[in-house]
């Protein structure tokens, strides 16, 4: 049996220069005070952002090939834009729609669609609840006469969707006009990341191809490029928590001076550092290996095992360091503490991925 090539953890001259670009734009136009205004707002999608990111730069076509008008890209470069977006708490549809809609649209192989996303004319959503986990049990509607009746709930960014991707009753998933479907906006932890209804009644639709298959593929991607995030949300975390540490005095001296206050931090600096390797590794996973390769779903599953919890961590470490200043609205800390306690349950919880690497290993619990 030929030895698996060792994965490539460390990032490219190309994605550096990538981050930097990504970067830059997010400094420009996702400032904290912004993001917080519009999580006020009856819009909290930037759309202004979304296309700057998609049409402007061409990054909704990372993962669509070159013939289709995309990229032709692999996840690593996915996974470096969604470092920088997970930074940022920006709220744009980007893992949704540029990676998990994507993905199942690839499987399906509806080059129409994915010609429409790379040119970012179009937003695609998976109707598919955000907290399924990639081989969980999949809600679908019914397909009576050749449209489609039922409700779905907690689908992620249905609110600027203009294609749904629905999982029918057949086998089938179908792509639906978001003009044929009523979305109801649902009550969402993480404001930037909101959650609807969606209500189909007689709505209908184009059948791309079987939904097993193609939602499988595209839960699988979101929770393993989901990790590059969270590493995103605690770099940030981290980062702001060290520099805050060093400007704020107590007792005439810094207050990350205190040698418990270091402690803590070292150990911080140890998990993301640990989260950086574990998402690096499911992004080359996914980039390098095949779709059934039993080597991807472990690499997934150990990223989402880790990551919930240092992103959570980083979050609650950072809220109380700053005294407590996360409960003041116009400090940004409370936006990341949502976005990371909305990840820990995104595309399944720690403890169902925990499970599934141990079906993966043979390492079951007595």
């Amino acid at each position: 049996m030929s030895a698996q090539p060792e994965p490539a953890l460390l990032y490219s001259e190309e994605e550096e220069a990538l981050r930097a670009a990504v970067r830059d734009l997010l400094t420009d136009h996702c400032d904290p005070a912004g993001v917080i205004a519009r999580t006020e707002s009856a819009g909290p999608h930037d759309v202004s952002l979304w296309k700057s990111l998609a049409g402007s730069m061409g990054l909704a076509g990372l993962l669509v090939p070159e013939e289709l008008g995309g990229q032709g890209a692999t996840h690593r470069e996915t996974a470096v834009v969604l470092e920088e977006l997970g930074r940022a708490v920006a709220p744009v549809p980007y893992l949704t729609s540029a990676v998990v809609a994507t993905e199942a649209l690839l499987a399906c192989a509806a080059d129409d669609l994915l010609t429409e996303l790379a040119s970012a004319t179009s937003v695609a959503a998976l109707a598919v609840g955000l907290h399924v986990a990639p081989g969980g049990p999949v809600p679908h509607v019914r397909l009576e006469e050749g449209t489609l009746h039922g409700e779905l709930t907690g689908i992620a960014d249905a609110a600027v969707a203009d294609v749904l991707l629905v999982p029918a009753d057949d086998g089938g998933l179908y792509a639906v006009r978001a003009a044929d479907v009523t979305v109801t906006p649902q009550t969402s932890l993480d404001l930037t990341r909101p959650l609807a209804r969606i209500t189909l009644e007689g709505a209908p639709g184009r059948r791309l191809g079987e939904s097993g298959p193609a939602v499988r593929r595209a839960l699988r991607a979101g929770a393993g490029l989901l990790a590059s995030e969270q590493l995103g949300l605690a770099d940030w975390l981290l980062t702001e928590t060290v520099r805050y540490l060093k400007e704020r005095k107590q007792f005439n001296r810094q207050v990350g001076g205190f040698q418990a206050l270091k402690h803590r931090l070292a150990g911080l600096w140890l998990e993301v550092a640990g989260l950086r390797a574990a998402a690096r590794n499911a992004a080359d996973a996914l980039a390098t290996g095949e779709d059934t390769d039993v080597a991807v779903a472990v690499a997934v599953a150990v990223a989402q095992a880790y990551a919930a919890q240092v992103a959570v961590h980083a979050a609650e470490e950072a809220l109380q360091l700053h005294g407590g200043i996360g409960m003041t609205w116009e400090h940004p800390v409370h936006l990341y503490l949502k976005r990371a306690k909305a990840d820990s349950i995104a595309y399944g919880a720690a403890g169902t991925h925990r499970a599934a690497l141990a079906e993966l290993v043979d390492l079951r619990a007595p």
